[in-house]
């Protein structure tokens, strides 16, 4: 009985491991195609038009500056509306991105 008990664990424990060294990899996976896809899209853009990627940087800048700041200041009564909540909604998503790409693409042998 203790046998069969301690074979059991052992086995669940070797699921986990490798279930975890699976997710590991397909996370870190995931943050090279997006750092690449990333690089690539500022690439193409700047070869198409400095001064459209230059602008349209200036635009995003702006967009996540109002939703950071959406997000951060202190709460009004109610929900926040239209462009506030898209503002908002963008800003956490480009934050939530960035931390992804902080903890997994650092290990990314891509770089």
């Amino acid at each position: 009985m203790r046998v069969r008990r301690a074979a059991e664990r052992v086995g669940e424990f070797l699921i986990d491991t490798v279930g975890e060294a699976v997710a590991e990899l397909i996370l870190g996976l995931l943050a090279c195609v997006l750092l690449g896809c990333l690089a690539l899209v500022a690439y193409l853009s700047w070869s198409f038009s400095p001064r459209f990627s230059i602008a349209g940087a200036g635009l995003l800048s702006l967009f996540l500056a109002h939703g950071a700041w959406q997000v951060f200041r202190s709460p009004s009564k109610g929900r926040r509306r239209g462009l506030a909540a898209v503002t908002a909604a963008g800003f956490t998503a480009t934050a939530v991105a960035a931390l992804f790409l902080l903890f997994y693409a650092a290990d990314c042998g891509c770089l």
